[in-house]
């Protein structure tokens, strides 16, 4: 069989459709948000486009076709997530909810769980939220170790046929949903009886019982709408139990797989628009000199290195995510050197753009610096690389049999 690296007649419609969104919506909505002082006004403002994003199919592509929806390969997915990102990052990880927080669905819920949970997010309209209620304000690089370490600190008590939940969550885009009484769907990782376990609330079990103790004001990915809520007697049917108590580590792991992977495109798409400033911005500006700075070799230098870097990070991530996406052997070992080689080449090559341009690129109304602010985000959110990913990739080195060459292809 053939390798080509072409996109195929429907990959490029697919380019065109989710480009022509971007340039239609996502534009002037990031440009809203950049005005915007206040976080949970500016979050807000996403809920028109959000809309608009379902009415045109956009969330059906994100549920795999097993189960209803529209999703494609993972090139695919790389393609979508390149075109909306290089817009508003933010915006597209808060639309893409519903691929962590249904993962844990769809490996290890029961046919009327996969019904019942996948249900609202193959709507045709509305602004329908999904969240992976995983992270603790005190941190959780260790929330499966054992005993005397602390871990994951939200509990799930059992009551007659409920689990009460109590315990508070941070980070994940829209725990608070829109109005403040929840997602449509919240899968929590808790502690349970059995160990650690995951539990799919509701919105009608977490409305009254979720309070929203901080919106953050992030340096980048602005309009995220993300917050610290509490969890307090929450009710949850232990028929929300996904699989069995004790088994939420491992699927917590597999569900930010896809995600994970995805952080190598999101640094592609912050690459690309921090590219295409600074190269329009050598080749235009002369600094006072005899010519445009492009013609110094310096200049030069900087600008073939970041495209080089940038080409090969894109190439990495499509590999990654069509591994994850077709459930390859070799997508952990991807989808991990996606999110921390992209993630960590993405703030060193938009750092030396900045020094292409220079002082000026130090002004908040000069389109470079934000791209910098969200490049931050990227090694430490889906997972820190230094306290989660750097050691998954650790314990794969360290696993009998381990074949450096099978990622690859080439054992």
């Amino acid at each position: 069989m053939a390798v080509s690296f072409s996109l195929g007649p429907e990959q490029e419609a697919l380019k065109a459709g989710a480009r022509g969104f971007a340039t239609e919506y996502l534009a002037d909505l990031a440009a809203a948000v950049r005005a915007e002082p206040d976080p949970l006004t500016r979050a807000l403002l996403a809920r028109p486009v959000f809309e608009k994003a379902v009415g045109n199919g956009f969330l059906k592509g994100l549920i795999p076709a097993a189960v209803g929806g529209a999703a494609g390969s993972g090139v695919d997915a790389a393609i979508f997530i390149e075109e909306w990102a290089t817009q508003s990052p933010d915006f597209t990880i808060s639309f893409a909810g519903p691929l962590i927080a249904l993962m844990p669905v769809y490996e290890a819920g029961t046919p009327e769980q996969v019904r019942r949970f996948v249900a609202p997010f193959l709507a045709d309209s509305g602004a329908p939220l999904a969240a992976m209620a995983f992270s603790e304000p005190a941190g959780s690089a260790n929330f499966d170790a054992a005993p005397p370490a602390t871990g994951i600190t939200t509990t799930a008590e059992r009551d007659g046929d409920h689990y009460v939940v109590n315990g508070t969550k941070a980070w994940a885009s829209h725990l608070s949903g829109w109005d403040g009484d929840g997602p449509d769907l919240m899968t929590i990782v808790c502690r349970a009886p059995g160990g650690i376990s995951l539990l799919v609330a509701e919105r009608e079990h977490l409305a009254g019982h979720l309070e929203v103790e901080e919106h953050y004001d992030l340096p980048g990915l602005r309009g995220c709408l993300t917050s610290r809520v509490r969890l307090h007697d929450v009710r949850v049917p232990v028929a929300n139990l996904l699989g069995e108590e004790g088994r939420g580590a491992e699927l917590t792991r597999h569900a930010f797989l896809p995600s994970g992977a995805s952080i190598g495109i999101f640094a592609v798409a912050a690459m690309r628009g921090a590219f295409d400033v600074a190269y329009r911005f050598a080749r235009d500006e002369t600094r006072g000199g005899s010519g445009p700075i492009l013609r110094h070799q310096a200049v030069s230098d900087v600008l073939a290195d970041a495209k080089a870097r940038m080409e090969a990070v894109r190439l990495l991530s499509w590999r990654a995510l069509d591994a994850v996406m077709s459930g390859h052997p070799s997508a952990l070992e991807l989808g991990l050197h996606a999110k921390v080689l992209g993630s960590e080449t993405a703030v060193e090559v938009i750092n030396k753009l900045v020094g292409v341009v220079g002082v000026t690129a130090y002004d908040q109304g000069f389109p470079l610096v934000e791209y910098l602010q969200e490049a931050l985000a990227y090694p430490v959110i889906e997972g820190s690389n230094t306290g989660v990913r750097r050691r998954q990739l650790q314990e794969l080195f360290l696993s009998p049999g381990y074949d450096p060459l099978a990622a690859s292809g080439m054992g």
